[in-house]
């Protein structure tokens, strides 16, 4: 969701919406500390407090009038994040190969970008007079995330059935295979062309309607991979 932010205006966009951004970044920092406490080391923890604190400052900046510093803050606090989202995948992981490591990095960005986009959306409901050029940002932005996510499936897939016949296949891994990539890869396209069509002619409500859909389908097709992950050991 932070990564996000540099690609857009804040000439564009009120302050309110950044301020929401570092507080949802924050709270799901906080959450995800108890998730990862057991397997944690004080490296890791160094970066997390770097991170939160950097949220916390962003979030106070960007409630301030005309967010002095808030511009920096963008940019730089996207890096601690994104620091604590690889070191923390690595922790988790059994295996610290490029390709799970990728995985962790695609899968936030695909499910961000759909929270962006959705938060957006809605905050035309808000200000209806907004410039339309962010929303269409952010839709472009998902088609590139999953695009990269359908890519690092395929490499995954291929890999996968190269040593394991797809004659052999259980029947419960293919029904969970077939959910994970039409519900977390081919959904999400669909629908984002199809919000990105209805923004276009500035029907934003539409689109926000959208937008929740593809925020499910992202979360249900992510959920789905790390159970596909858990059972092959592959990124499928």
């Amino acid at each position: 969701m932070i990564l996000m932010l540099p690609i857009l205006s804040p000439a564009q966009i009120p302050p309110r919406f950044y301020r929401v951004h570092f507080l949802t970044a924050l709270g799901l920092l906080v959450i995800a500390a108890l998730f990862i406490r057991e397997k944690a080391t004080p490296a890791f923890w160094l970066i997390h407090a770097v991170a939160g604190c950097s949220c916390l400052v962003s979030s106070v900046l960007w409630h301030l009038d005309e967010a002095p510093g808030g511009k920096w803050t963008v940019y730089l606090t996207p890096i601690a994040l994104a620091i604590c989202l690889i070191y923390g995948g690595i922790l988790m992981s059994d295996t610290n190969s490029a390709v799970r490591v990728a995985d962790d990095v695609v899968s936030a960005l695909v499910v961000g970008c759909a929270m962006t986009a959705m938060l957006m959306g809605h905050s035309y409901l808000i200000s209806p007079s907004m410039s339309i050029t962010p929303l269409l940002t952010l839709l472009g932005a998902l088609g590139v995330a999953v695009t990269l996510r359908i890519a690092l499936a395929c490499i995954g897939l291929w890999g996968w059935t190269s040593s394991h016949g797809t004659s052999n296949l259980e029947t419960e891994l293919l029904l969970w295979l077939s959910a994970r990539w039409g519900l977390g890869l081919i959904a999400p396209l669909v629908l984002g062309w199809m919000a990105w069509e209805t923004a276009r002619i500035r029907s934003t409500q539409s689109a926000t309607g959208i937008l929740y859909v593809v925020v499910i389908v992202c979360f249900l097709g992510e959920l789905t991979s790390l159970l596909l992950v858990e059972k092959t050991g592959c990124v499928l």
